[in-house]
């Protein structure tokens, strides 16, 4: 009889052990993705939310375009916008008066400055 309730007493140390056991891995686990949840909200902040507020401030500028505004396109021609489409812009360039037709998307910046942007 002796013999069956060591073996009782060694099986419920190993349970009790193996179930304290699990609570300190899965504390060590967790301690583990603490910097790696750090991380990823840091980049967050100093990566992709101010890259995303840029982006929005270039559609707003792409979709206020006027005609008469001085733009400058991704490949760097300089012009003046004669015609405005859904997703294409016309740009007179240089003296001799030529047209450009670009999509919305290459333009780079609007050098005009307008009223209702000067207030906000």
């Amino acid at each position: 009889m002796t013999n069956f309730t060591l073996l009782d007493a060694a099986a419920s140390a190993t349970a009790s052990g193996a179930s304290a056991g699990g609570v300190n891995s899965f504390l060590a686990i967790l301690i583990q993705l603490v910097p790696l949840v750090l991380i990823i909200v840091v980049f967050y902040f100093l990566l992709i939310r101010p890259q995303k507020k840029k982006d929005k401030e270039t559609q707003k500028m792409r979709d206020s375009l006027q005609v008469g505004d001085e733009v400058i396109t991704a490949g760097g021609i300089i012009g003046i916008v004669v015609s405005v489409k859904e997703d294409t812009v016309l740009i007179e360039t240089g003296s001799d008066r030529s047209k450009v037709r670009v999509k919305r998307w290459a333009i780079q910046s609007n050098q005009t400055v307008h009223d209702d942007v000067a207030e906000a």
